[in-house]
């Protein structure tokens, strides 16, 4: 009797912010038919399947050499951008959705997607490091459960900070790391990080979750209503009454909130500043007019070309 083909077990979605997949230059996969491949971050997470969220930023068709489309698009979180393709080898449900947010998003519609995907990673032959995300799965939802969303992430990369301090003074095994507080389930991804990348500075994802936290206790002020619970499609028209010169106060206030957080002593960059305004649901033209504006008032100013300060 023929035995069965043994498949690997579905592997659980970790909710990550962009910055820490992003980061990741290693992988492992083993050498069985179905033996999923792992991207191992920095902090130790061991990642085949991810739980991604955040504003639809851009999503685009591509021709390849057999003739079939590629849709390739962007999801913006508070931490930066996971970048994502949807092939023939995806379902048809997948394919339908994405054709249809392609074209609302080329009608400037503002949306929100929630989606597990499998990690992909990619080494160019000049020795670059990629990371992309194949969806599985994707639905739009509201900015109630986008935050919560954020919430979860958050919690999951400050798990994973902590294990990381933990395990610097010990041993390089799993006894001493389960001896030290460190969580089974991050063990074996934690060794594969620290023999890989070394000694990493973790500050600058202490400031990811700082801004992450910040959007999801709506401490930030945007130009966009914050949608009920349910799903509910933003109308264009209703969205525009709503970035009104009523609410132009409001939004420089943000832009300057933005600022205090961000500048370290040197100031901000532009790009950076819209990225963050973008990532709580302002539009980027509304965010790069207030600016203007708080330029031209004297509220801040650029001590070099394209970074603000809040002046003085």
């Amino acid at each position: 009797m023929m035995q069965a083909t043994r498949r690997a077990r579905r592997q659980p979605a970790w909710p990550m912010l962009a910055s820490e997949f992003g980061d990741s230059t290693l992988h492992e996969q083993g050498s069985g038919e179905f033996d999923p491949l792992f991207v191992i971050t920095k902090l130790g997470a061991k990642v085949n399947r991810l739980l991604v969220a955040g504003l639809l930023e851009r999503i685009e068709p591509r021709e390849t050499s057999n003739g079939s489309t590629l849709w390739q698009g962007q999801l913006r979180d508070p931490s930066g951008l996971h970048y994502f393709s949807v092939g023939d080898y995806a379902s048809e449900s997948m394919k339908e959705l994405i054709v249809q947010l392609s074209a609302r998003a080329e009608q400037g519609e503002t949306i929100m997607l929630i989606m597990v995907a499998k990690g992909r990673y990619f080494q160019s032959d000049e020795g670059s490091i990629y990371t992309s995300l194949r969806p599985e799965e994707a639905a739009e939802i509201s900015r109630g459960s986008y935050r919560e969303w954020l919430v979860e992430a958050c919690g999951g990369m400050l798990e994973r900070m902590d294990a990381h301090s933990k395990s610097q003074p010990l041993d390089s095994t799993e006894e001493s790391y389960l001896s030290g507080g460190i969580p089974k389930h991050l063990c074996n991804g934690l060794l594969l990080a620290n023999a890989h990348y070394g000694e990493i500075d973790i500050e600058s994802y202490r400031l990811n979750i700082l801004q992450a936290l910040d959007i999801a206790e709506d401490r930030a002020v945007s130009s966009v209503p914050v949608a009920p619970k349910a799903v509910k499609t933003l109308d264009v028209e209703a969205e525009a009454e709503v970035q009104t010169s009523d609410d132009a106060p409001d939004l420089k206030e943000t832009i300057l909130g933005l600022i205090d957080r961000l500048d370290k002593g040197e100031g901000v960059d532009f790009n950076n500043i819209l990225s963050n305004a973008t990532a709580r649901g302002i539009d980027r033209d509304a965010a790069e007019g207030a600016l203007d504006e708080l330029s031209d008032e004297g509220s801040v100013h650029e001590p070099r070309f394209g970074w603000f300060k809040r002046t003085v």
